[in-house]
């Protein structure tokens, strides 16, 4: 054999790299792959913890602007009216400034022509020259279109203003939009309700789920002892 071959078969390096060095090599790959993974799924856990949170976010602030910014259904008696500006049956616009230094009923109803509103429309036409006398000015207030309330006046010669708020802002502000029932059904709408404020702007006194037979005579009792 010649040196140079002798010197060769010497070299440990000349058979390749030890079977201990082959078996930590394999185990340090398996370790960096395993903290790859781990790290990719702390990511995606991490991404989607974020994501959930700017999802609770985002419906907390939807929820926080779908409440009216003052009244609602637990406008208080003694509480300022909350202000309002919207048209009238006629293209006019009314809103709460017109009424200053006077007493004013407002009556919610949830729908025009149907049986029980125009019922309460017709009660309250019967006792406006009352409500006149008492220092108190009436105001009908509906989601109906203004061309919806200038049928349902010309129908039933209704001689109260009726306002249309479409946009159901005011309603909501006095507590007047909410949930309701009808055969097992629930849904939002109108809840039929009659607010009299005092001639201080103030709420006097709250009706809620108003029955209709006998309302408007009890309202003109409570603005006459107002």
């Amino acid at each position: 054999m010649s040196k140079e071959s002798r010197k060769k078969s010497s070299n440990p390096a000349s058979y390749g790299a030890a079977p201990g060095n082959r078996v930590a090599a394999a185990a340090k790959k398996v370790a960096k792959k395993t903290a790859s993974q781990t790290t990719t799924k702390s990511a995606k856990k991490t991404t989607a913890k974020t994501a959930m949170a700017k999802a609770a976010t985002t419906k907390a602030s939807v929820a926080k602007a779908a409440k009216p910014a003052s009244g609602g259904a637990g406008l208080a008696e003694g509480a300022k009216a909350p202000a309002f500006k919207l048209p009238r049956d006629g293209g006019a616009t009314v809103s709460l400034a017109d009424f200053a230094g006077r007493k004013l009923v407002l009556f919610f109803y949830p729908k025009a022509n149907t049986p029980g509103c125009t019922k309460e429309a017709i009660d309250f036409t019967r006792l406006s020259k009352d409500f006149a006398a008492a220092g108190t000015a009436v105001l009908g207030v509906s989601a109906d279109s203004v061309k919806a309330q200038d049928n349902f006046r010309d129908k039933h010669d209704l001689a109260v203003p009726l306002i249309s708020d479409e946009t159901h802002g005011m309603l909501e502000a006095y507590g007047a939009w909410g949930e309701k029932s009808l055969y097992g059904r629930k849904f939002l709408g109108i809840i039929r309700s009659t607010v009299l404020i005092g001639a201080d702007g103030r709420v006097a006194k709250v009706w809620r789920n108003v029955k209709v037979d006998g309302h408007a005579d009890a309202v003109l009792a409570a603005a006459r002892g107002l």
